[in-house]
């Protein structure tokens, strides 16, 4: 691939996969698309003006029923984490699935315990987060978290960040502080939202540092004025993901860990899109901010694609949940547990955590080239292979590029790229692939976009 002297790659060519996929012969798209309209939810969303669908995966490509290959640069909305089909999994998993499927809690079986161990290993020494809980995705998890810091504290108010997705169920929805994700329904009581450390769109109107992190010490005065003055937790994304990649000023969380433990609050750090080392420098997102939460959320690439998530904390804050019977059906089960652990040996025995850093760094030298080149691009932020490019029309008002960015998500797919958006106003182009990605997928995703934001702003 050519690179011209600017630095940027010029071929928008897609690398073709070693993997060959097999004859489809299922229903064709539109029979497909038929079907979701008359049987499925008319809530469920897609990206595109003429859906696709997608039939196989091979590691960070995937292919739709016509036989098109594309490169997956969201991972399942940052759920794929080692690669789709890793045959190591799918060995794994066939071998599980021929023994035993389900069993629940109530009998023993040996991968739960195992996986809770290996678990326990990741978090940082002398942290004492080993005591896990196994559900089967991030708003569960979430909801355990916060169940779990008022049984604890005794308190009850939560505060969640302004911009932050925790999820859909109603206690996770009102940690939630993000309009189109929210109905108008019950679902907020006991619940604060602090300012987040959105630097590129200060709500206080201030630029950092000479902001003195204003965002961060006003959790003081929202804890004096909106609650009774203690506090059961404060949950955070340590880079806020569908809000648009949203990475704060480095001493922000050390300051609001600080103000909710002087209240009597427990720090929950939401790892559902950040953890298991997406970010390339650390396994964990909050290690990226000198931290160490009290609860840690995960989910997504915890298991690879499975539904699988998991709520892991000190045994003492776990503790109360014994006064009462607590239990999930289908968290812990052996194939999900099977598949979440075996996605911790591949991060390790290939690893991924060192190609996120690497390939990560690459991406976001050759997007803040873009940025040098394009207009377009009022910001770009991230982490590893979770990174964000926020679109605007004007670069000193911030007018978001709303149409923009859903206009280079249709044009590069075309191209045989599949991008994700987000931020409140959909102007956040996110950039959160399989770890698995190359240094040729990277500068084809680079050229990507070179050349529809050319078209665009032409």
């Amino acid at each position: 691939m050519s690179t011209p002297s600017s630095g940027i790659p010029q071929s928008a060519t897609l690398p073709k996969s070693a993997h060959t996929p097999a004859p489809y012969k299922g229903p064709s798209r539109d029979e497909v698309l038929a079907l979701r309209r008359e049987y499925l939810t008319p809530s469920l969303l897609t990206y595109y003006k003429e859906p696709l669908n997608i039939v196989e995966g091979h590691m960070q490509y995937l292919w739709d029923d016509s036989g098109k290959q594309y490169l997956d640069a969201i991972a399942g909305i940052v759920t794929v984490s080692v690669g789709h089909c890793h045959p190591k999994i799918t060995e794994r998993i066939r071998e599980q699935v021929g023994k035993l499927c389900h069993t629940t809690t109530i009998y023993l079986h040996p991968t739960i315990g195992q996986f809770g161990k290996a678990l326990a290993e990741r978090f940082p020494k002398g942290s004492e987060l080993n005591t896990t809980y196994f559900t089967n995705s991030g708003s569960e998890a979430n909801d355990i978290a916060v169940l779990m810091a008022r049984m604890y504290t005794g308190n009850f108010e939560v505060i969640s960040l302004r911009n932050a997705y925790h999820g859909g169920s109603p206690s996770a929805m009102a940690l939630t502080a993000h309009g189109t994700w929210k109905y108008p329904v019950p679902h907020s009581h006991g619940v604060k939202h602090g300012t987040p450390g959105y630097c590129y769109r200060c709500p206080f109107g201030l630029t950092y540092p000479a902001c003195d992190m204003k965002c961060a010490t006003d959790f003081e005065e929202l804890i004096r004025y909106e609650t009774p003055g203690q506090v059961a937790a404060f949950i955070g994304e340590p880079i806020q993901g569908v809000g648009g990649v949203v990475d704060p000023p480095p001493e922000y969380f050390k300051i609001v860990y600080d103000i909710v433990r002087q209240h009597g609050g427990l720090c929950i750090a939401d790892e559902v899109q950040t953890g298991f080392g997406r970010t390339g420098d650390h396994f964990w997102g909050f290690e990226n901010w000198g931290v160490t939460p009290d609860i840690v959320t995960m989910a997504k690439g915890i298991g690879n694609g499975a539904p699988l998530a998991a709520c892991t904390s000190r045994r003492e804050i776990a503790e109360p949940l014994t006064q009462r019977i607590h239990f999930n059906t289908f968290g812990g089960n052996p194939v999900s547990m099977i598949q979440g652990l075996t996605t911790l040996e591949i991060i390790d025995s290939e690893q991924i955590q060192e190609n996120a850093k690497k390939i990560g760094g690459q991406i976001r030298a050759g997007l803040m080239l873009l940025k040098e080149k394009h207009a377009l691009v009022g910001d770009v932020r991230g982490k590893g292979l979770m990174l964000g490019i926020e679109l605007v029309k004007d670069r000193t008002t911030k007018e978001p590029a709303t149409a923009e960015a859903a206009e280079v998500v249709e044009q590069v797919r075309e191209k045989g790229l599949l991008l994700g958006k987000g931020g409140l106003y959909g102007n956040v182009l996110r950039i959160k692939p399989p770890m698995c990605l190359n240094s040729t997928d990277a500068d084809f995703l680079i050229a990507c976009l070179d050349e529809a934001f050319e078209k665009i702003e032409a």
